[in-house]
């Protein structure tokens, strides 16, 4: 498997390995949400990361610690609130 694929576009799940996670972990203790430049100081922490990449690493980390908590694999909610029901009710109009 060559790297080139996971630079070029975001994939689901970062490839970081356990050291990275590791100071990924500490440095989100060190560093709350009030802390200005959160994601830059942790992205200097954790070595060979960007600041996206650290924030993506933070979304999947909370999207996991939701389903372990819900016992279950939430399906992700694009935020098309009532979008498919409106669609529906446009395609009965049509008939």
């Amino acid at each position: 498997m060559g790297d080139m694929a996971s630079s070029s576009f975001p994939q689901p799940s970062t490839n970081w390995s356990a050291e990275q996670n590791k100071l990924f972990e500490n440095a989100l203790a060190i560093y709350d949400k009030d802390t200005p430049d959160r994601w830059g100081k942790i992205a200097k922490i954790v070595k060979g990361t960007t600041e996206d990449e650290v924030k993506q690493q933070y979304e999947i980390l909370l999207d996991d610690i939701k389903s372990i908590e819900s016992d279950k694999v939430p399906l992700p909610i694009y935020k098309n609130e009532g979008s498919s029901k409106e669609n529906i009710i446009g395609n009965e109009e049509e008939r």
